[in-house]
């Protein structure tokens, strides 16, 4: 299981110093779980569809050393916040939300049968929260490698990943799909990730040479993903329904083909037939991207990432102005081939594909087409694909 990735060593380093000023010795390991970004594949995930995520450069750093009991002292450094709970006793923290994460994956690994043992924690993070880049998955990632490693435990990355999405599910209550869990456990350096999201089969896809991925956060923060995720997933498996009488084999909308849709749409209501050509339309496009990146054609891959905008904008109903303008300036960029919005919508992040030779250049321009059309100032992250969780060497 274990998988070292060597970090800036200042951070590793702050780290290491924190933990010794408040527990008093040192800590044994220092885990890092990288957060991710979605190629392309964009509510495909609850529709048992396929996704294509890379893990990025930003990461949470888990420090821990073995205590003498059963108890796990976490400490929050970025919040400056703390919670204690016992293994042989965990539940839900009202006060802490943010302890839950841990929290729940402790609860999960021990009902899979891993054999935990008390340990004092701490933890920090550079994936921007709220911005679309599971900075909430890469922490559940970081705390199960942690925890099992601290044990003396393997388990399976795939498995590790289901337990840490079951934490999510019912601990932090937020109903999530298996792609962001899967990609901080599972990444590989410049390589996306296809996950099959019924299957959960998945391949590493190599990334052509000589392109960047240039992550841009709007500063907008998505107010209305919580409440409007949950209404389009309810008209996502209307449509299913609806279509079973004429379609009696299908499960998901991964099951409809786009011809399936052209010839029964008008079974659907206007605003239902929209969600279900997004989703449909979708799937294809990330198996068009994989094919594409394959032959080292970015050309295509951008044209997908141009159409998967425009389906999540117009039929899918998720973009936001601040997005529809990151874009429109990023396609005017040069070295750009495609860009997108990325994650659920209505605010955080877009991603790009540039040229490495003309990265600084568009993030110049970006930055200030963005400005001028918004008033609002961009953070622009330039990544590459990374590996997934491991132990964090200085």
């Amino acid at each position: 299981m274990e998988q070292a990735v060597t970090l800036p060593s200042q951070r590793v380093k702050s780290l290491r110093q924190a933990f010794e000023r408040r527990f008093g010795r040192a800590p044994e390991i220092i885990v890092r779980a990288p957060g991710r970004v979605n190629l392309i594949g964009e509510h495909t995930d609850y529709n048992d569809g396929f996704v294509l995520p890379v893990a990025i450069d930003r990461d949470v750093l888990f420090a821990a050393a073995r205590r003498n009991d059963d108890r796990v002292h976490l400490w929050a450094i970025d919040l400056d916040e703390e919670d204690e709970f016992a293994l042989s006793d965990i539940s839900r923290s009202e006060a802490r939300p943010w302890a839950n994460y841990q929290r729940g994956v402790a609860a999960m690994l021990q009902a899979r049968g891993h054999k935990l043992i008390g340990a004092d924690v701490a933890f920090s993070s550079n994936v921007p929260i709220g911005a679309g880049l599971s900075s909430s998955a890469a922490v559940e990632v970081a705390a199960a490698f942690g925890f099992l490693s601290l044990s003396g435990e393997e388990m399976d990355r795939a498995q590790m990943a289901l337990a840490c999405q079951q934490a999510e599910h019912e601990y932090a209550g937020v109903p999530c799909g298996i792609m962001d869990q899967f990609i901080s456990a599972l990444g590989k350096e410049d390589h996306a990730l296809l996950i099959d999201c019924r299957s959960l089969t998945y391949e590493h896809i190599p990334i052509p040479e000589g392109v960047r991925i240039v992550v841009a956060d709007t500063g907008v923060r998505r107010a209305l993903a919580g409440s409007e995720y949950r209404v389009r997933r309810s008209q996502c498996e209307e449509a299913v329904r609806l279509l079973q009488p004429v379609l009696p084999e299908i499960r998901a909308l991964r099951d409809v083909s786009e011809a399936d849709l052209e010839r029964h749409g008008h079974l659907l209501p206007e605003i239902v037939w929209r969600r279900a050509r997004h989703v449909v339309s979708e799937n294809q496009r990330v198996l068009d991207a994989v094919a594409a990146l394959r032959q080292g054609d970015l050309a295509r891959v951008g044209e997908l990432f141009m159409a998967s905008h425009r389906s999540l904008r117009d039929d899918y109903e998720v973009s936001s102005p601040e997005l529809d303008a990151m874009v429109e300036a990023a396609m005017e960029g040069p070295g750009c081939f495609g860009a997108r919005l990325t994650g659920a919508g209505f605010g955080g992040c877009t991603v790009s594909l540039v040229r490495a030779d003309r990265v600084e250049d568009f993030v110049a321009h970006l930055t200030r087409a963005y400005r001028e059309r918004t008033g609002r100032e961009a953070t622009v992250y330039v990544t590459r694909a990374a590996d997934g969780v491991g132990m964090a060497t200085a």
